[in-house]
């Protein structure tokens, strides 16, 4: 690792986080306290976290807390999170093993969104490319083969996933798909409304819709001046890096033949016995 990687990135139990996630605040992530009405948002990055944060705070009329990630900050991020008096929706990327034992203890909610992966590994390279917090990545096939090896922010997609899906039966966790949102986000928002216990009519879930609409939240964030401290990524506070194409099968548009067949022997192997996997789209 470089020099410039070093001042970016560190490894905690075997995953690499960038600097903006202290190892003084990841060792005391299992002294977390979490509560009942805590809701959890999860996913591996590029999934659409924003894109559900920004439904679930529609969905919220009463007063409710939109966290920065938990792994976000130092270790004073902790007694902040403690001092909220309010409901707290809690952002992460963390793998389910490394997740305060308290949130399974105190069975909060939580929504995990999973869009497939060679549509995250395309969105990741170019979010590498663009974001001066991570290193600098010279080419897309080296990209693609430290992706493939789990050597980036956040480690193997396969293991973030597998490590979740051990909770998909659980009563207190939905997992969402990505491609479901862009194919029908009305019936996916009624999902998610009912899961939460959230009451809401056909207009109301229309008009979060539109307000919650990819090309919206991007025009969006490029006109508002954003409070660089409060951010639902854990990679990044500058929101104009968010949003790209946000588009179901992109991947098409950069993976080779061989590049492809690589990948698929991958996740072949790594997820042949998830049914989780057996649901992915990755085309319109």
């Amino acid at each position: 690792m470089s020099q410039e990687e070093d001042d970016l990135i560190h490894t905690f139990n075997g995953i690499s986080f960038t600097t903006r996630s202290s190892p003084e605040l990841l060792k005391s992530l299992v002294t977390f306290d979490a509560r009942e009405d805590d809701v959890l948002l999860v996913s591996y990055p590029k999934s659409g976290t924003h894109w559900l944060s920004e439904i679930i705070m529609h969905l919220y009329a009463s007063e409710v807390a939109l966290t920065s990630p938990i792994e976000f900050g130092d270790v004073s991020k902790l007694e902040q999170l403690n001092r909220l008096s309010c409901k707290r929706i809690i952002p992460t990327h963390l793998d389910g093993n490394m997740l305060p034992p308290t949130f399974w203890h105190k069975q909060s909610k939580a929504i995990y969104i999973i869009r497939n992966p060679k549509d995250i590994a395309v969105s990741m390279y170019h979010y590498y490319r663009a974001n001066p917090n991570l290193p600098t990545i010279d080419s897309w096939p080296h990209f693609l083969e430290m992706f493939l090896q789990g050597n980036v922010v956040c480690g193997s997609w396969f293991e973030h996933v597998l490590s979740w899906e051990k909770h998909r039966n659980d009563n207190n966790t939905l997992f969402l798909y990505y491609e479901d949102m862009k194919k029908d986000l009305p019936a996916v928002v009624k999902k998610v409304s009912v899961f939460l216990g959230v009451s809401i009519n056909e207009n109301g879930i229309r008009e979060i819709c539109e307000k919650s609409s990819f090309s919206e939240m991007k025009t969006n964030t490029e006109k508002e001046n954003h409070d660089p401290n409060h951010t639902v990524c854990a990679l990044t506070s500058n929101r104009k890096l968010i949003f790209r194409k946000g588009a179901v099968g992109d991947w098409k548009n950069n993976f080779t033949p061989k590049q492809n067949r690589m990948f698929e022997e991958k996740f072949n192997k790594k997820m042949a016995f998830s049914e989780v996997a057996k649901h992915l789209v990755y085309e319109c």
